[in-house]
């Protein structure tokens, strides 16, 4: 009877091929991974290398693993095949929109780029390189924000960090890849003067009730989009801002409803001016409702075409940009009108707590941290009244 090698132990021989007529040497180790739990029969694993040193420390690292119960079976597949079985099984618990994101991202870029590596042999090193190209310019083409990178490797990371879990890869290659630094955009809010301005441009324009509730709710622009009349309380001026209008990732003008960013839905009572406003709109709805008659699709936006349809956030942005230029402010973004309301709810005197809930933040300190600038600005000027104030009183 044959005696059979112990666990982990491995031999090295030299062996020689021909190819097209031609001799090739190479260098093979073979080892006992343990036993096949059905049948009994030892698991023999081979490696291969040019040179005997190199099979020689594939071994001894092999076996060390086996030895200490951390050993990984060697996985063929590639990651673009890894990733087809995680798209398909292991996204079950992710929301529909996100899932149609990452699979954007798999699609446009990190499929392309990786997809034929073999998934044991993806190592940090190359996957730092394709963050860094993605970050150079294509020709013409400018190479993506530190921001998508960031996201493209939150998808890769995930994948292969299920692999990890289900004993495929020993570690995640992804974890020690360094990211392009986000830098977070000034931001630019309009001043009292600027907002005079913004005001008469927009009176009388079909969009001008869209771009007033924006400014004096702080939502945003899918948020405004998406807003429908059963989440508007009237007669105790509530919004109830719990979803936005978003394009489908990879079919371009489309769009449909999805949960408000954070997930959660967030009540804001609005001044009394803006239910005015809302009423307003409102009655001029029915109006159009009744010429449209049965053409009209009754989705309840607030917001709608001629037919009861959404307006397209494209849309609504493309006007404000022309809007916007034709006062001398082309640079203004539409998520200014955003920070706008935050910066005069806080000079107003409303609290970091209460302009967090407006504004959907997941916490007061993220709040405090965009507009934290203004706090310290009243905080001058309130320390400049007192000086007068000491001043008038003392007599100096």
């Amino acid at each position: 009877m044959a005696r059979r090698a112990a666990k982990g132990t491995g031999t090295i021989r030299k062996k020689e091929i021909t190819r097209n007529g031609k001799k090739y040497e190479y260098w093979e180790a073979r080892y006992t991974a343990g036993a096949d739990p059905g049948t009994g029969k030892q698991i023999q694993r081979s490696i291969t290398g040019k040179t005997q040193k190199e099979v020689a420390q594939k071994l001894k690292a092999a076996t060390a693993a086996i030895d200490t119960g951390t050993y990984t079976a060697p996985n063929r597949q590639t990651l673009g095949e890894w990733l087809t079985i995680w798209e398909r099984d292991y996204l079950g618990g992710v929301k529909t929109f996100t899932a149609l994101n990452y699979s954007q991202h798999i699609k446009n870029h990190i499929r392309p780029a990786l997809g034929a590596v073999k998934l044991e042999a993806l190592t940090a090193p190359t996957i730092q390189h394709f963050y860094n190209e993605l970050g150079q310019p294509q020709g013409e083409k400018p190479g993506l924000s530190p921001k998508t990178i960031k996201c493209i490797h939150g998808v890769l990371h995930k994948a292969l960090q299920q692999a990890v879990s289900v004993g495929y890869l020993r570690f995640n290659p992804a974890d020690a890849c360094e990211l392009p630094r986000v830098e977070r955009k000034e931001i630019k809010p309009f001043d009292s003067k600027d907002i005079s301005a913004f005001l008469k441009a927009i009176h009388g324009h079909c969009f001008e009730t869209v771009y007033l509730v924006t400014l004096f709710t702080g939502m945003r622009r899918g948020e405004v989009c998406g807003l429908t009349w059963d989440c508007v309380n009237l007669e105790k001026g509530i919004i109830l801002i719990n979803k936005q209008l978003q394009n489908i990732p990879g079919q371009p003008g489309a769009f449909r409803l999805v949960s408000s960013k954070n997930g959660k839905g967030r009540s804001v009572t609005v001044a009394a001016s803006v239910v005015e406003l809302l009423k307003r709109h409102k009655t001029q709805q029915s109006k159009v409702r009744l010429r449209a008659r049965a053409l009209w699709q009754d989705a309840g936006y607030v917001f709608t075409d001629e037919l009861g349809g959404h307006l397209s956030p494209n849309t609504v942005y493309h006007n404000y940009k022309r809007l916007v230029a034709s006062i001398g402010l082309p640079d203004a973004r539409f998520h200014d009108l955003r920070h706008s309301y935050a910066v005069a709810a806080i000079r107003s005197g409303d609290d970091i707590k209460t302009v967090q809930g407006n504004l959907g933040h997941a916490t007061a300190a993220f709040t405090l941290d965009v507009y934290g600038h203004v706090t310290e600005q009243m905080q001058q000027e309130s320390a400049a009244r007192m000086d007068a104030y000491i001043k008038s009183v003392s007599g100096t």
